[in-house]
């Protein structure tokens, strides 16, 4: 499978890692296809790597993942071209973190809206599935925690879709729990928040959820 990363930071590049030990083929994009982080981490990755644009990239993925600053995606994916988008399952691993007023940041978008439904307005005929947004980028990929596996929440409008990636969720080593529609967006972001402050108090950033069944 291809796989186009939009976002060249730790996110894309942790991200990019597990779909490459997965076997899959990756092309990971930035605003330009000169970007040395880009370039530097394929060539490290190896033959299953390669770097290109924002619009490279969502061209080349049969899955594409939304991995670049969570304020700054409408100016990525106006980069890309929507129409480069059309019919693909997009990953939101995004948050829309306001960094303005320092750490811990806020939510740029709360309350009746959020960063996933964003996307999937400037995105109509893409069927965006938020996902990997509550957990840090060192442990996105199979995770070894005590108590584990840890549960990814998920949510998006396309059942389908959300098939696809809790496929993908599970090769990356999580339980999946579909928390419903794009609109849920709202609270998996919020979830973020709480894994950040988490994250400050405990002084410990290998943190994930678990949903507890009986």
């Amino acid at each position: 499978m291809n796989v186009g990363i939009l976002g060249t930071g730790v996110v894309g590049q942790a991200l990019g890692k597990g779909f490459i030990t997965l076997g899959h083929a990756v092309k990971i994009g930035g605003r330009n296809s000169h970007n040395e982080k880009a370039l530097a981490w394929a060539r490290q990755m190896g033959p299953l790597a390669s770097a290109g644009s924002f619009g490279d990239a969502a061209s080349f993925g049969e899955i594409l993942v939304l991995a670049t600053l969570g304020v700054a995606n409408e100016h990525a994916i106006s980069m890309a071209g929507p129409e480069r988008f059309r019919g693909k399952i997009l990953i939101d691993a995004t948050n829309p973190l306001d960094f303005s007023g320092g750490v811990p940041p806020k939510l740029a978008l709360s309350g009746n809206d959020s960063g996933g439904e964003q996307v999937q307005r400037l995105l109509p005929d893409a069927a965006v599935v938020k996902a990997f947004n509550t957990v840090g980028n060192a442990i996105m990929f199979r995770p070894d925690l005590p108590g584990g596996p840890p549960d990814m929440f998920i949510c998006g409008n396309d059942d389908q879709a959300k098939l696809k990636v809790t496929a993908i969720l599970k090769d990356f080593g999580w339980d999946v729990v579909d928390a419903g529609g794009i609109e849920s967006s709202r609270y998996l972001e919020a979830m973020c928040m709480v894994w950040v402050l988490s994250g400050i108090s405990l002084n410990n950033w290998n943190l994930a959820f678990k949903l507890l069944r009986k």
